[in-house]
């Protein structure tokens, strides 16, 4: 065969390859690791603005699995990202997991940040600090609690010592504790959580309240707060909409509680200009479930 008529060949080849290969270029195209995963238009990206997600919901030695926590995790991580924060989300973490990402959140904080910190999953009180609970725990008395939790008081007091300028705390752990028939003495719900200088503390009920878990997609308060959150209100509105919602949806039986000591005015949603959330956002979402957009 001719070398004019091997050329022609190839490029007839090639001409019948190349639609499947285009094709199979454009499937595996990957995704950013800080792309949002909800669909709509997104705010860009900014470092002030800090967040860590834990969502622990499946706990060997309590025996009560929290699959709804998980759900609530996704949909806040969801919502975040949406309006530029840079966001590490964690599932099922261990004690080890949760000591490293706190550690990698302090070390990118500087003086201007806005830190958001939210836990769903169990939390004990013990000597009058909350503690929240990894999922590798084995909790058999209040010193294991100590031992094997993360205190929430000293997490606030680590962002603190960090520079953080505003920090903002949720806390979705104020419900039964899985392990009360080992302790001898044991106190339900969560302890008064003290905010400390412009912070501002969103818990799913009041000290010493337990909440009653729902077979819905979402709990109450990470449902009321994710509508709230497509406001153009500030942070401490939002927070407070999303307790008083709760309170009329639960016809009183659940009641959150907002600790603030907030200095000035904190609009982490003001890119949007009030567009409501969208409803991606209140549903699961099919990202990994240990993602992070810190680098």
């Amino acid at each position: 065969m001719t070398v004019p008529k091997i050329l022609v060949g190839l490029a007839v080849l090639l001409g019948l390859l190349s639609p499947g290969l285009d094709r199979t270029m454009r499937l595996e195209k990957p995704r950013p690791m800080n792309a949002p995963t909800s669909s709509g238009e997104s705010a860009p990206l900014d470092t002030n603005r800090l967040a860590l997600v834990i969502g622990n919901s499946t706990y060997p030695d309590a025996g009560s699995p929290l699959p709804q926590l998980t759900r609530d995790a996704e949909g806040l991580t969801n919502a975040l990202r949406k309006d530029g924060f840079l966001v590490n989300a964690i599932d099922n973490a261990t004690h080890s997991d949760m000591t490293h990402a706190i550690d990698n959140l302090r070390t990118r904080v500087h003086p201007n940040s806005i830190v958001l910190v939210y836990f769903g999953g169990y939390g004990i009180q013990s000597g009058g600090q909350n503690y929240i609970i990894p999922v590798d725990a084995k909790i058999w008395s209040e010193e294991d609690v100590r031992r094997q939790g993360v205190s929430i008081d000293r997490l606030l007091s680590q962002l603190k010592a960090s520079g953080a300028r505003v920090r903002l705390v949720i806390i979705e752990a104020s419900r039964r504790n899985p392990y009360e028939r080992r302790f001898r003495t044991y106190s339900h719900g969560l302890a008064p959580i003290q905010a400390g200088e412009n912070a501002l503390i969103l818990s799913s009920a009041a000290p010493g309240q337990v909440v009653e878990e729902r077979d819905e997609l979402h709990s109450q308060l990470m449902t009321a707060l994710l509508t709230q959150m497509g406001s153009s209100n500030g942070i401490e509105e939002v927070f407070n909409n999303a307790r008083k919602a709760v309170v009329a949806a639960t016809q009183g039986q659940q009641t959150p509680a907002v600790s603030s000591t907030l200095t000035e005015t904190v609009n982490l949603w003001a890119a949007r200009s009030g567009v409501p959330v969208s409803s991606s956002a209140l549903q699961p979402s099919l990202a990994a479930s240990d993602h992070t957009d810190f680098r």
